[in-house]
């Protein structure tokens, strides 16, 4: 059995970090002597208190890590870790915002930040919707133009990520998936892997946070496979095309689609 002091030097750990963490459930002793108070541990809780150090200095919330369990496999930590890096992304880009926001101050005075007009503030549902439709259709056929220049290469992107900020604002939850869906699968036409892979384990979130299944799905573990493809990680590209072509699908021509755009990527 070890001590405090132990498991804390073992760990990275400080004595007052595993007394907090015992009090909220994270992380408790094996054994507390009932007349001094003094905590033991077992040399098995060394590995997790290092993951606990680790998981808390890339700043992971504490409930998030008491998710995970005392003895959590690498893909639960490692699912932990793309959804947290995905917020520090989101915060990363709010205060990239503020420091563009402070320097413009700076520069020209607080009177030059007066309230910004919106015109998509302004828009109805009903035309959003069909502004939405509109542009995930163009970029259909942009993604279908075999003689594509640079130019349309840039405006299919716009397009994918202005129909996907429509469906956000009035569509469903299924419309939003296939937006992100979209954005990944333009990503990865253009080779471009981090964001393909970004967008499509969005769209996979969203589909799992939502309870959908079926062709969203399977078309979100084909964006998966599409943008680990782009990346060159073929192992986990197969991974995620064999994961697709094992949904269920109730429509058969939906389930051919799938098939064909798995077969697509070339595996």
């Amino acid at each position: 059995m070890l001590t405090v002091g132990e498991v804390a030097r073992a760990s990275g750990l400080t004595a007052k970090a595993l007394r907090h963490y015992d009090r909220v459930g994270l992380l408790v002793p094996a054994q507390v002597d009932a007349a001094t108070g003094y905590r033991r541990y077992r040399a098995d809780q060394v590995p997790f208190a290092t993951l606990v150090r680790v998981l808390r200095d890339l700043g992971v919330p504490l409930d998030q890590i008491k998710g995970l369990g005392c003895e959590p496999d690498a893909s639960l930590v490692a699912e932990l870790l793309r959804a947290h890096r995905i917020r520090l992304e989101a915060e990363l880009t709010d205060v990239q915002l503020k420091l563009h926001g402070t320097d413009h101050v700076i520069a020209k005075g607080w009177q030059s930040m007066a309230a910004p007009a919106s015109s998509v503030g302004v828009l109805d549902s009903e035309t959003e919707r069909a502004l939405a439709k509109g542009l995930f259709n163009d970029v259909w056929a942009l993604l279908e133009k075999p003689d594509r220049s640079a130019d349309d290469d840039a405006r299919m992107l716009h397009m994918a990520h202005a129909s996907c900020l429509h469906w956000a604002r009035v569509g469903t939850a299924a419309n939003v998936v296939r937006g992100e869906w979209q954005c990944s699968r333009v990503y990865a036409t253009l080779r471009r892997f981090e964001p393909a892979l970004f967008h499509a384990q969005r769209a996979l979130e969203i589909c799992e946070a939502n309870g959908l299944a079926d062709f969203d799905l399977a078309f979100c573990y084909e964006a998966l496979a599409r943008a680990y493809a782009v990346g060159g990680d073929v192992e986990e590209a197969k991974l995620w095309a064999e994961r697709a072509r094992e949904v269920p699908i109730i429509e058969d021509d939906d389930r051919e689609l799938l098939l064909t755009d798995v077969d697509s990527i070339g595996l």
